[in-house]
């Protein structure tokens, strides 16, 4: 079978990282993209194919993955009634039993194993305990993905809040001198999946390609906006205030706490970033290039 014959399989096709995947691949033209969702009926333009897919109901997964030389897969955590250790094991088991021969699992750190159970941050820890599964599955090739704190988090759920003087400032619970956070533009992810299934010499026996354009402090994030003309403020917060702001705080207060001590990726990881973007074939886009065209200041805080 010739590479552009080979059907790679993507879970998630609308989403960040499944969408950013599918169009890298097809960017590529060295495979044949078969888009995974929910709706195939109402995303027909997605990729060669598009064929129904969920990872809560797996006998959807035979057909989905039949055929498929590769199977780029990721959960959602943040989706109600999302289960990732049971999609995991879905996929997985679906994927082997279709005769896939590359794995690609999209995973986060351990924060449980890192931080020797100091902190509890389930939506990191819960995808890195499928990643034994995928070791021990017995796949020609498997590849681990790491997504980043992803830039476009800072123009949505943690973008800086109006002030009554028309700035802006983000209150967190995290030291800002701190460098800890390994950030990234998730639309680039796609370049570094695309570069493990060309190339499973170097990215398909058990690699682990975080995607990192930046590590920065908030100290380093506001002054970067703030010289590009921004006004924006940062305010630390203790963690247990932090916790009562909203729905979901606790658990993004322990994220910070264990960034501030372990950082994002939990240690230096600095071959692994390299060997991603030598994946991906360029490096990944820094920060500060990034916010140049992509950051937006809360729409009420821009100048009238």
């Amino acid at each position: 079978m010739s590479t552009s014959n080979k059907i790679i399989a993507v879970v998630g096709a609308t989403g960040n990282q499944g969408g950013g995947v599918v169009r890298a691949l097809q960017k590529s033209q060295q495979f044949h993209v078969r888009a995974l969702t929910r709706n195939p009926s109402k995303h027909r333009e997605l990729g060669d194919e598009v064929v129904e897919a969920d990872l809560s109901r797996p006998e959807t997964l035979k057909i989905a993955f039949e055929g498929a030389y590769g199977v780029f897969a990721v959960t959602n955590f943040w989706e109600t009634g999302t289960d990732e250790w049971a999609q995991g094991m879905a996929a997985v088991d679906a994927a082997r039993a279709a005769g896939v021969e590359h794995f690609i699992w999209s995973t986060l750190p351990n924060v449980d194993k890192i931080s020797g159970g100091a902190f509890d941050v389930p939506h990191f820890t819960y995808k890195a305990r499928v990643d034994e599964l995928v070791r021990q599955a017995g796949f020609a090739h498997h590849t681990f993905v790491v997504a980043p704190f992803f830039y476009q988090n800072l123009n949505g759920m943690l973008a800086p809040e109006l002030q009554p003087d028309g700035s802006a400032a983000w209150t967190l619970p995290i030291d800002p001198t701190v460098k800890a956070i390994h950030m990234g533009d998730i639309t680039e992810l796609g370049a570094v999946v695309t570069g493990a299934f060309s190339n499973p010499a170097a990215a398909g026996n058990g690699q682990y390609l975080p995607l990192v354009g930046s590590l920065l402090s908030f100290d380093d994030i506001v002054g970067t906006l703030n010289g590009q003309g921004h006004k924006i403020a940062f305010n630390q917060v203790p963690v247990d205030v932090f916790s009562t702001f909203f729905d979901g705080a606790a658990e993004l207060a322990q994220m910070f706490a264990y960034f501030e001590k372990h950082t994002y990726l939990g240690s230096n990881h600095d071959r692994q970033i390299k060997l991603a973007n030598e994946i991906a074939g360029k490096p990944a886009t820094d920060f500060a290039n990034w916010a140049k065209t992509s950051f937006s200041m809360p729409a009420a805080a821009n100048p009238t």
